[in-house]
């Protein structure tokens, strides 16, 4: 019976199937109002004088003819008349002014003209669009002032000026009542100056509002209305932290970063329960932050650097979760004390960032227990102790940076198992022995610094491992023995420095045609005035980006030029010819060592902008062109040599 009765049901629902897909696809038809339906004639002309107005491409607006809408590109018609309800040429490559044509299309609802080179003023005209509901101009050139007469877009929900910077001037008062269906206003990285008007504090639809990177000025001021999002980065406000009470429930990011917020921060932002985001870094925040200032389980990204913060680290910031606080950045602070323990309980977080601050202690031991845990930046503190083996739970880092502190021990070998690492700074601690063996399994490393303190011993064959390296420092520490030759072969190199140890032997003659940098005049960025010491300046400038996945994305820049520096040992015999070779090397330190034999040609060294041969033996004349220094903007002036009595060097 059961095998009888489900037969028909089977062959049943086959011989529908053609029915309903033809039902469903009369559906989808009948859903798209551009499909069937002929284009006004009036609301034609008008995009057709237009389009002959615009500038561009010969083919961006070429779709646009005959009289079906659906051969008008990023047109859509409505079913009654064949009216014009929504123009989108979002990043259509077109220029020059709007022409005011568009204002006759009487029944457009949505006008998006955004990622073109729009210039000139924004058309009154557009004003007399009552039915729009969004128009979104950002992307564009557009410049002046907005026109009063779009306080009379009474139905408009969305408006995006973004990215416009010429277009600016105070905030009109009427733009928090103009409409009483606004939710989304953008007006981030325009050239708005003044106060934030009393009538944007109060507009009840508004969800989103972005003024970032404006001159906006005065005294931050509270919200009424259940703002979801507000950035207002990169202005100059003033005054102390609101609660944001009206928002309590809604507000998932807050980013008041890089203004001029006084005070405190009161322990009442912790109440935002909605909140995902806050930054509020590059501010004047002062005091300790309080033991009751506990965010939400939601707090994803969390950024309170570069203030003047006191105190003790808080033991608790936020609510322990396993998908809680990812970022968490308190550095460019005067917080002091001991790392707390209960920090390493926060499982989800991918980035932690204390530098610059007065810590003391050592750091967790168990701080391994943070698995997710991308980049590590405790520098510029006063922490002691070794650097804990537990760290090797952070399988995932990509960047632990420890300079400038006062740790000890030695690089242990097990610490081979953290082979995701890109970034490696060690720098002016007390860390002694050897490099070890087992540290061949970095292959990622591209950034490895470990100058300035007590190392020692040869270097070994893991280091030819590190086959992405891009800058490599052991400078100031007591390496000796001979450079091997495969010091110049990383391909990716852009700056040596072994200055400031005990190396011996001759410089290789090896095969310097490997690094692209060295090789590639293009490569120079350096400015040309500049001094001999500013050049030897190395820095990186590490950076994270929290995608919309919620996960952390490393970044970095190199401050260097691209150079070698084997300053400062007991290298003998002659320069490598090769050396003078490398067409795109902007900085050579080889003084105070031992080198003789003649002074090199530098006809090929078209980048160079910093050299010293001081302090050796090098005879002969040192003939510099003054094409050379002009081509290359070479510090003709930072030329440093010893030579033997009698010798001389000449200098064009």
């Amino acid at each position: 019976m059961e095998t009888n009765s489900s037969r028909p049901t089977k062959l049943y629902g086959t011989a529908m199937l053609p029915l309903l897909v033809f039902w469903v696809l009369l559906l989808l038809m009948s859903l798209n109002p551009g499909e069937s339906f002929d284009i006004d004639p009036q609301d034609k002309a008008a995009l057709l004088l237009f389009g002959s107005r615009a500038q561009g491409p010969s083919q961006s607006l070429s779709a646009w003819s005959g009289s079906n809408c659906t051969n008008w590109t990023g047109v859509t018609c409505s079913s009654d008349g064949g009216k014009v309800i929504s123009v989108n040429l979002t990043s259509m490559n077109l220029s020059g002014d709007v022409h005011p044509s568009l204002c006759n299309l009487s029944s457009l609802e949505s006008l998006v003209l955004a990622q073109n080179s729009f210039t000139g003023a924004i058309p009154p005209c557009f004003g007399s669009l009552y039915s729009l509901m969004t128009l979104d101009l950002s992307h564009n050139r557009f410049g002046g002032v907005l026109p009063d007469a779009m306080s009379r877009l009474g139905n408009l929900r969305e408006l995006i000026l973004s990215w416009n910077q010429d277009l600016g001037g105070l905030v009109p008062p009427w733009i928090g009542n103009f409409s009483d269906k606004l939710e989304r206003l953008d007006c981030s990285f325009d050239s708005f100056h003044g106060e934030i008007p009393e009538s944007l504090l109060s507009v009840k639809s508004l969800t989103y509002l972005n003024f970032e990177n404006n001159s906006l000025g005065g005294n931050l001021r509270d919200f009424q209305q259940s703002l979801e999002i507000l950035n207002l980065r990169s202005n100059s406000l003033s005054g102390t932290l609101p609660c944001f009470a009206a928002c309590s429930g809604s507000l998932s990011v807050l980013n008041l970063a890089d203004n001029y917020i006084v005070g405190g921060i009161p322990t009442c932002i912790a109440s935002l329960e909605a909140l995902t985001h806050l930054n509020l870094s590059h501010n004047q925040l002062s005091y300790k932050i309080s033991p009751r200032l506990v965010f939400s389980e939601k707090i994803l990204v969390l950024d309170l650097s570069f203030n003047n913060l006191v105190g003790p680290l808080p033991s608790k910031i936020a609510e322990v979760t396993e998908k809680g606080l990812i970022l968490l950045d308190l550095s460019h602070n005067q917080l002091s004390g001991e790392i707390p323990s209960k920090l390493t309980e926060l499982k989800s977080l991918q980035a932690l960032f204390l530098s610059h601050n007065l810590l003391t202690g050592e750091i967790p031991s168990r701080i391994g227990n943070l698995t997710y845990l991308q980049v590590i930046d405790l520098s510029n503190n006063v922490l002691s102790g070794s650097i804990p083996l537990n760290i090797v739970g952070c399988f995932q880092l990509l960047a632990l940076i420890l300079n400038n502190n006062n740790l000890t021990g030695v690089i242990q070998p097990e610490l081979d198992a953290l082979s995701g690492l890109k970034i490696l700074d060690i720098s002016n601690n007390k860390i002694s022995g050897e490099i070890p063996q087992t540290l061949a399994g970095w292959k990622s490393l591209e950034i490895v610094d470990l100058s300035s303190n007590n190392l020692s011993g040869t270097l070994n064959d893991a280091i030819t491992k590190w086959s992405n390296l891009k800058y490599l420092s052991l400078a100031r520490n007591k390496f000796s023995g001979n450079l091997p030759s495969w010091v110049f072969t990383f391909q990716a190199i852009r700056m040596m420095d072994f200055s400031g140890n005990n190396f011996s032997g001759f410089i290789p003659d090896g095969n310097f045609n490997l690094s692209l940098y060295y090789n590639n005049r293009d490569f120079a960025r350096q400015p040309g005035n500049i001094s001999l010491v500013s050049m030897a300046t190395v820095g990186t400038k590490v950076h994270v980006v929290v995608t919309g996945t919620n996960e952390v994305r490393l970044n970095y820049d190199i401050i260097a030029a691209v150079g070698i520096d084997l300053s400062g040992n007991v290298l003998h015999g002659e320069i490598p010819s090769g050396l003078f070779g490398l067409e795109g090397l902007e900085y050579l330190n080889l003084s105070y060592n031992i080198l003789t034999g003649r002074l090199p040609d530098l006809e090929k060294m078209h980048s160079l902008k910093a050299l010293d041969l001081s302090h050796n033996s090098l005879s002969g004349i040192l003939e510099i062109s003054r094409s050379i220094c002009w081509k290359s903007k070479l510090v003709c002036g930072v030329f440093n040599w010893s030579l033997q009595p009698g010798r001389h060097a000449s200098r064009a």
